[in-house]
């Protein structure tokens, strides 16, 4: 796998204009200090994630997954893009249906390959330095400072706070309560991705109730999942058969968006047993082959902290 090395413009210019304007800001003081340290400045933790997840998988004698010399066959990945409705009422959807042959083959990486908070990247750069053939959005991850997270097999974070999905290494997937459980039991039953975000779409081959009223943070204004939006959701219809959907929303005519009860209806006609919303919005965005297939929301895609993808 090859990672690119050098930044690009784009990254340098964010960088800088943290580095000039956000320390003026700050000396505002108050409120607006407190919200920008805790929500725009970035927060590193781990600086390079690739070194440290291969520490992590030797020291524990994990194997280092689908981008390893013993690797199974390639991925199947199959993208298509439909439409429901007419007017007003369109909607557009992409569905990538990816069956692979070992789970270790789905992968997570975080931007500008650190972990911690408001560290952010756009998912096409974040796809090319990791080699991959397809890529989603994840669960913004560095949105929030609780939940349960595992990635590619190594613990990132350990304080529950929400409804949560597990990605298993025998290729099945599981709702779960992240108050009942801990990260390391989650490891030791085989755990190979975690994300926290929600709420749960389909549980069990059930639409699950009350999704529309669900609360996913309660800061800054991302409180609900209410109404009609882009929207991302990861399903699984078989072991090792996985389902990536992308709704695109917000502009008339071409997507109105989905509710959460229609993404629900949508990844259980999919074929999905289990799906979980991720983040949405602007931050929604399907690449596959080199090209962002869905429209953003926001004109252009958002920098965001992780993506799901196939190498």
């Amino acid at each position: 796998m090859t990672r690119r090395t050098a930044n690009s413009r784009p990254r340098r210019l964010r960088r800088t204009l943290l580095a000039v304007v956000l320390p003026v800001l700050l000396l505002l003081g108050g409120t607006t200090g407190w919200a920008l340290d805790r929500f725009l400045i970035p927060h590193v933790e781990i600086t390079d994630v690739a070194a440290h997840e291969a520490a992590s998988q030797t020291a524990s004698a994990t194997p280092a997954a689908a981008n390893s010399d013993d690797a199974e066959s390639e991925a199947s990945v199959t993208v298509e893009t439909k439409t429901l409705g007419s007017g007003d009422d369109t909607v557009t959807y992409h569905v990538a249906d990816v069956v692979v042959s070992d789970a270790t083959q789905l992968r997570s990486a975080f931007a500008e390959n650190q972990f911690g908070t408001n560290i952010t990247q756009l998912v096409s750069e974040m796809a090319e330095d990791n080699g991959a053939r397809l890529a989603i959005n994840g669960d913004y991850y560095g949105f929030r400072d609780d939940g349960i997270l595992i990635r590619n097999g190594v613990v990132y974070r350990d304080d529950p706070a929400r409804t949560g999905l597990v990605i298993y290494r025998d290729g099945t997937m599981a709702i779960y309560d992240e108050t009942e459980t801990s990260a390391d039991e989650l490891l030791a039953d085989g755990a190979w991705q975690t994300l926290s975000f929600g709420p749960a779409l389909v549980d069990d081959g059930q639409i699950v109730e009350g999704i529309d009223e669900v609360e996913i943070d309660t800061n800054v204004g991302n409180h609900s999942v209410q109404g009609t939006h882009p929207r991302t959701a990861i399903g699984v219809i078989d072991e090792n058969h996985f389902v990536f959907v992308v709704v695109d929303g917000r502009e008339r005519g071409y997507s109105r968006g989905m509710s959460m009860t229609e993404l629900a209806q949508l990844m259980q006609d999919l074929g999905a047993t289990t799906a979980y919303n991720l983040d949405g919005g602007g931050s929604s965005e399907l690449w596959f082959d080199g090209e962002v297939v869905n429209h953003p929301s926001n004109g252009g895609e958002r920098a965001t902290s992780d993506i799901l993808y196939i190498g």
